[in-house]
């Protein structure tokens, strides 16, 4: 179906008034009037019907003119949404990142990014979950970027094959102890003071967990694992109700006086996190610049000051 003979459809059914409509569309009234006999023709049915020196829809054409006006008005949202996406000034930009993330970092890139000149109507959607997840919905094009641990394996394939990594920022693992037990009074806190405390490990699917395993195999210790669970802040009100000791990433807003948190004076391993992108896809200008405001920001802010968050 030519879609020329719908815009003509259209217009000749808002005149009704065949000379108009043809003026009105910038072509002859012979063309105008071919198109229209195109159309019917295709469909089967009449569309119009003289009425006096004009003409006027036929039933059938005023209920197929519901549905080309429908069909015509999405295709103009189409073409508009397709122009905001392309221009940097005025796109959209899906971004998934993990619960941590929410504290500081992306609130902190959002209204930066937002400030610089060019930049104040790109809008953003975002959700949160934890890597695997964000990463699946990566896969599936339900984001431009995320920002999350790494994870190895997804559904059994290598990541690696499947995403770009880029490093961007590096987080404090820190012990989180319930405010009465005997080690929140320790001034010090070795790995080795956690051996056969109960903990509150992060799930499996958490880009966390590899990490915490690996922290607790520096000093050779089987976690004693109480509770798993995906989200920070669970773990912290788990730890506040006494149901054991968390490793976690160390969170700027948490309240001191909810659990104590101790640095963990001799493990040598940091939370690494990432901007991931998918390769080959097509990035709007708008995701482009902003990838690019994030790595340079984090250079600048957090890896050449050698500054955690």
């Amino acid at each position: 179906m030519n879609l020329r003979h719908l815009i003509f459809f259209k217009e000749l059914a808002r005149t009704q008034h065949m000379s108009q409509a043809a003026e009105n569309l910038g072509i002859s009234q012979p063309s105008l009037s071919y198109a229209i006999k195109k159309l019917e023709d295709e469909l089967q049915v009449p569309l119009f019907e003289p009425d006096g020196r004009n003409i006027r829809l036929t039933n059938l054409g005023e209920t197929y003119l519901k549905y080309v006006t429908v069909a015509l008005n999405s295709l103009d949202q189409g073409d508009e949404l397709l122009s905001q996406l392309i221009n940097p000034k005025t796109g959209h930009i899906n971004l998934g990142f993990t619960y941590t993330l929410g504290q500081r970092l992306v609130p902190e890139l959002l209204q930066n990014f937002s400030q610089q000149d060019g930049n104040q109507q790109v809008t953003f959607s975002l959700g949160q979950s934890n890597s695997a997840d964000l990463l699946d919905d990566l896969n599936a094009e339900k984001y431009d970027l995320v920002m999350a641990s790494r994870v190895d394996q997804l559904h059994d394939q290598d990541t690696e094959r499947l995403f770009n990594f880029y490093p961007v920022v590096q987080q404090e693992i820190v012990a989180a102890i319930p405010n009465n037990h005997p080690l929140a009074q320790k001034p010090h806190l070795y790995l080795q003071d956690l051996k056969d405390e109960p903990l509150i490990m992060f799930s499996q699917n958490s880009g966390l967990r590899p990490l915490i395993e690996k922290i607790l195999a520096q000093k050779h210790l089987k976690p004693n694992i109480k509770f798993q669970v995906e989200e920070d802040y669970t773990m912290v009100g788990f730890v506040q109700h006494g149901m054991g000791i968390a490793l976690i990433p160390n969170l700027p807003q948490l309240d001191p006086q909810t659990v104590t948190i101790r640095h963990l004076e001799d493990n040598q391993l940091e939370h690494d996190l990432y901007l991931i992108t998918q390769p080959n896809r097509f990035m709007a200008p708008s995701v482009q610049r902003f990838q690019e405001f994030v790595r340079q920001y984090c250079w600048q802010h957090f890896t050449q000051p050698q500054q955690l968050i």
